[in-house]
């Protein structure tokens, strides 16, 4: 009898957890839409490793008008969100309508950062090998078509990080 009323309580208590998630989830749909400015707006790929693909879309704020990731994890459980309003890791911009390229940045390339502190351009020759990142897992590629600017964002333990390309 005591099992019984163990194994309920431990399933209200996770149908409860999941019903909180799922009515967040509401509120932030209610506040953002997918973008109709980006001709593609939505990619897939394994950005943690887990096997599981990620979905990630280009949104927009109702609020802000401002453009930004969102990333569903694979299992479910996690949801972030980058710009629309907010900075985005700490790269000096809070938003991505000036992303014409958005793609899949396959794990196992090797990437670096390819512009120095006075924003002068490097040459793969300049980029010493120990500055080269290879991606354990996929990473996000986001870049201006016509300015060759962008970067890609990738998780490394757990931690989004940023390469800047160009």
């Amino acid at each position: 009898m005591l099992t019984l009323i163990v194994l309920t309580f431990i399933s209200c208590k996770k149908e409860n957890e999941k019903l909180q998630r799922t009515q967040v989830q509401e509120k932030v749909n209610d506040t953002i839409e997918i973008s109709k400015k980006h001709k593609i707006n939505k990619i897939i790929c394994d950005l943690d490793g887990d096997k599981l693909n990620e979905t990630i879309e280009i949104v927009r704020s109702k609020k802000s008008g401002k453009s930004g990731l969102r990333i569903v994890f694979g299992n479910g459980k996690r949801t972030d969100y980058f710009g629309m309003g907010n900075d985005i890791l700490k790269q000096g911009f809070n938003e991505i309508d000036w992303a014409g390229i958005f793609e899949k940045a396959p794990k196992n390339e090797t990437y670096w950062n390819n512009v120095n502190e006075e924003g002068d351009i490097l040459s793969e020759e300049e980029i010493k090998e120990s500055d080269k990142i290879k991606l354990l897992n996929d990473g996000i590629f986001l870049h201006a078509e016509e300015s060759c600017g962008g970067g890609i964002i990738y998780l490394k333990n757990g931690k989004y990080e940023w390469i800047q390309q160009e």
